[in-house]
Formats: C-alpha cells, structure tokens, sequence
C-alpha cells in the first residue's frame, strides 16, 4: 500500500472512530436536551443499546486504526469483538421487548423514542457484526448497486481470524469411518 494511500485509510478509520464516539454526547443532547424528551425508563434502556452498539463500533475502528500501522496479522480484541457479537443479541433482544412493551402500554413521548433508539441499536449490530447497512462513500454505493450487500468490515475481520475447518477425510483413510467399519 502507497504512503498516501495508508494515510486516507488512516485519515477515514480515524473519522469513523471519533464520529461514533461524539455521536454519543450529541444524539443524549439533542433528542433529551434540545427536543426534551424525558430521561425514562424507556428512553434510557433504548438510548443506553445505542450508545452501547456506537462505543463497540468506535472501538473496532480504534483497533483497525492501531492494525494499520502495525503488520497486518489477527484482529487485536477479536476474541471480545466474537463474544460481543454473541452477546448482543440477548441483550438487544430483551431491550427491544422492553422498549416495545413500554411503549404498548403507555405510547407517547416517555417510550416511543427509547424503542426507536433500541431499533437503531439492533441495525448497528447488523452493520457492524453482519452486513454493512452504511454506504457513505462513492466506492461503496457503486459496489452495492454492482454486486449487492457486502459482508461488514468487522465480520469479514473475524471470518478471516477462524482457523480453517479441516476437510473431511477421504474414503478409506486412516480418519475415514470406513475403514473401521465391519
């Protein structure tokens, strides 16, 4: 890779990080600052997963970040961010339940942003752990209106990182269930 081709990789993972990370305090001042949505139960279960999911995707753009000026080799963190990718789920699916019972049973200002905030957490799960949702550069929405959805940068680092699955033996060798047989 060129200089200045690692330098705009460096320039775009450094954006990445700092735009999940300042997007925490501003989406808490806008929507309960500006707006004045009420700090609820609700609003603060749905707003707690989002700010969760942004602080997971800052810190996989900090270790991308910190890979790039090492050699390249295994993700750093890949066993928290595979654990995290399980993880999440039960935790996203039980705020969701909560969220949506919330808002059920009593709709209006208290609830319906905390379940928006909880759908926008399951989406940047998606994106970050499966298929990327986010398309903001040229390269991307060609590639999307080209060949489609791509696997998220994230899932193809922790693909990369699994050994690979031994093949199955041929017939009649020694590991062959064949051979064995009477």
């Amino acid at each position: 890779m060129s200089p200045r081709l690692r330098a705009r990789v460096r320039r775009r993972l450094r954006s990445l990080m700092l735009l999940e990370l300042v997007n925490i305090p501003l989406q808490a001042a806008v929507w309960f600052g500006s707006i004045g949505f009420p700090v609820s139960a609700a609003n603060a279960v749905g707003f707690g997963m989002f700010a969760f999911l942004l602080a997971q995707g800052a810190s996989y753009w900090a270790v991308k970040l910190r890979r790039s000026t090492t050699a390249s080799g295994p993700l750093p963190g890949r066993a928290a961010f595979a654990f995290a990718r399980v993880a999440n789920v039960p935790i996203l699916a039980a705020g969701v339940v909560f969220t949506a019972w919330s808002t059920g049973t009593a709709p209006g200002s208290a609830t319906i942003p905390g379940l928006a905030f909880a759908l926008f957490a399951v989406l940047e799960h998606v994106n970050y752990f499966h298929v990327q949702l986010s398309y903001d550069t040229r390269e991307d929405l060609r590639r999307l209106f080209t060949r489609g959805p791509r696997r998220s940068h994230l899932s193809r680092d922790l693909a990369s990182a699994r050994p690979a699955r031994p093949s199955p033996a041929p017939a009649g060798s020694a590991r062959s269930p064949e051979r064995h047989r009477a």
